[in-house]
């Protein structure tokens, strides 16, 4: 038994187009292998060493490199290509029936329930709209007003920004808690989001102060299962948020892919056994949302520097693993998620060669490698590869 993983999730590196990638409107999305073609080079040694080119069918070059990790590539079973679907998949939640979306906005039942628990006197936009390009839109008439910023998006979210100025922090936090209470039944969305910002050179941008409220996940699954058996599971980046809680100990959150590196290298010098689950989301929230393909190439080779020091602090019996939730294809047409198979990377220190897993049928026989090598629970869905390691 491996005493501690060591869970990173690259939010959004897909690793090419799923086989229902049409039915997403998705064809031809590929976030690595575009970033790739388009940057030309990518120099992430690290993830290369544990498998990542070597991964069976995928546009990658292949390399002289032989890998010491075990890798392959999952697809996804739930319905959907959103981070709750895709995080909760891996933890052995299908999710058949697709949370709900609002291309034309929210319906005006919800927006007056939203009012009437909040006490805002208005609100702004109530449309689909790319959250960077909408508070520079609507940033004037929202300090004028007082009134939030209401949009949404591809995925299933209601999303709330407000200038930190105007509507303090504990506020707008307060205002999306209400929000989730009103948005069930068949308005359950999956997440409603906190998008604080302030003006800065004449310019509305973002904060890193943004919450998550997320529906809360069956208690049947590997987090509430490795809490219950009593093993520590700390979360790091918007994980508690995904998860609503669920089956969390310990977390934090965090301000940037390299804090979150951080934490998660301060926690195992403090952690020595359980889990350390970490999301590192600029991938997909500055970098694969926004387009900005040189942005995101150099986020992955930042990454893989850092890489070098989570695998030099892993002893004899740690497992790391290292996956995506989706994809978020910078080069492709929208500003939105992708449906692709994720990378999944695994690697301890016993490892004497490299082990092709091959492509999985599901996100959630990452977390059923979890279970079996804990002995907790068996997921309901997912197959562990732990034989394979």
């Amino acid at each position: 038994m491996f005493r501690r993983v060591i869970w990173i999730i690259l939010d959004s590196v897909g690793i090419g187009e799923a086989p229902d990638a049409a039915a997403f409107g998705d064809e031809g999305a590929d976030t690595l292998g575009n970033i790739l073609n388009t940057r030309g080079q990518l120099r992430i040694p690290n993830l290369e060493q544990l498998g990542l080119f070597s991964i069976d069918g995928t546009t990658l070059p292949k390399t002289d490199v032989v890998p010491i990790g075990a890798y392959g590539k999952a697809k996804e079973l739930s319905n959907g290509k959103d981070t709750t679907i895709g995080h909760w998949e891996m933890i052995g939640i299908h999710t058949k029936q697709a949370f709900p979306t609002y291309p034309l906005g929210f319906p005006q039942e919800i927006m007056d329930k939203f009012m009437k628990k909040t006490g805002c006197k208005g609100y702004l936009g109530n449309i689909v709209a790319s959250g960077t390009q909408i508070i520079n839109e609507l940033g004037d008439d929202h300090m004028r007003t007082g009134y939030p910023i209401i949009y949404t998006s591809a995925d299933s979210v209601f999303q709330i920004a407000a200038h930190e100025d105007v509507i303090p922090l504990q506020e707008l936090y307060k205002i999306c808690e209400n929000a989730r209470a009103i948005l069930t039944g068949e308005h359950a969305v999956a997440r409603v989001i906190a998008r604080p910002f302030i003006k800065q050179d004449g310019k509305y941008i973002r904060t890193p102060n943004r919450r998550d409220f997320s529906l809360k996940p069956s208690s049947d699954s590997l987090l509430a299962y490795l809490k219950e058996a009593g093993y520590r599971v700390t979360a790091v980046g918007k994980i508690e948020d995904i998860f609503s809680g669920v089956g969390i100990g310990d977390s934090v959150h965090t301000k940037s892919n390299m804090d979150g590196i951080d934490k998660t290298v301060d926690f195992m010098d403090t952690q020595h056994e359980g889990l350390i689950f970490t999301n590192l989301v600029e991938f997909d929230s500055t970098w694969g949302h926004r387009r900005d393909v040189e942005g995101y190439a150099s986020g992955l080779e930042a990454f893989d520097d850092r890489l070098g020091e989570v695998l030099s602090k892993m002893k004899e019996d740690d497992l790391l693993i290292i996956n995506a939730d989706h994809g978020c294809d910078p080069t492709f047409r929208g500003t939105d998620h992708t449906r692709e198979f994720i990378p999944v990377l695994m690697y301890h220190k016993k490892m004497s060669h490299g082990v092709n897993l091959g492509i999985m049928d599901t996100f959630a026989d990452i977390g059923a490698t979890i279970a079996d090598n804990f002995g907790v629970s068996k997921l309901s869905i997912g197959t562990s590869l732990k034989k394979n390691l």
